[in-house]
């Protein structure tokens, strides 16, 4: 049996890990549960992983994988399967009961690196592919990979060295991460947040600064389905 709050912050990182494929910092889910200190957060955590809900991965920054919901969040009686680094997917239906999902993989372009930290040059090329579960994927749009450079994401779940998986697309909502184009030259991953007639590009690590355009300079080139990590 889970207290309010345990229920709270399991509800809370499950629909932020379907929604961005990656779990929540420890500062939004203080936020999110209104508590006053981040000691709050850890006890909570620590109960969730004590009762099985939820388990805390080994070298990844507050990487947290749900391993069952309860059923008053969906969860089935028995064997809910973790979606680790599933991502949003709006324009993809939700599969009726009786049709299977498919688990196959699908073959990607991997377009290079992109910058989790200061842009880098864009990237145009395919320096291989990458093999990904086809559940990550829309079912309408196209796809692509990039390996990541840098730290700038690192408390999104997004580390140095990790391949994301893009859906192409111009359009982000407020929150989403993004491969953005700036001035048509540059590439970075970032959060994006609309400020009046300007974008601006978070990181999600304290070291870096927020980068402010305005709109015409800023291009999004895909929003962030999933995350890949070799160990």
């Amino acid at each position: 049996m889970l207290t309010k709050k345990q229920l709270d912050l399991l509800d809370f990182i499950h629909k932020r890990v379907q929604r961005d494929g990656v779990p929540p910092s420890f500062d939004e889910m203080k936020v999110a549960l209104d508590l006053r200190s981040k000691s709050g957060i850890h006890r909570l955590i620590t109960a969730l992983e004590e009762r099985g809900f939820i388990r805390r991965l080994a070298h990844r920054a507050r990487a947290i994988e749900i391993v069952k919901l309860p059923e008053s969040l969906g969860g089935a009686p028995s064997g809910f399967q973790p979606r680790v680094i599933d991502g949003d997917r709006p324009d993809a239906p939700r599969p009726a009961a009786s049709e299977p999902v498919t688990l196959s993989a699908v073959e990607l372009p991997l377009m290079g690196r992109i910058a989790a930290g200061v842009p880098i040059e864009a990237i145009s090329h395919v320096s291989s592919q990458v093999a990904v579960p086809g559940s990550m994927l829309s079912s309408t749009g196209e796809h692509y990979a990039l390996e990541v450079k840098g730290d700038s994401m690192i408390d999104a779940g997004i580390n140095d060295g990790d391949v994301v998986v893009i859906r192409e697309t111009s359009s982000a909502d407020d929150g989403d991460i993004v491969v953005a184009l700036v001035e048509d030259h540059e590439a970075t991953l970032k959060r994006f947040l609309r400020r009046g007639n300007a974008i601006a590009l978070e990181a999600a690590n304290p070291a870096y600064e927020t980068r402010v355009f305005p709109a015409d300079k800023v291009k999004v080139q895909g929003r962030l389905v999933g995350l890949i990590r070799t160990y």
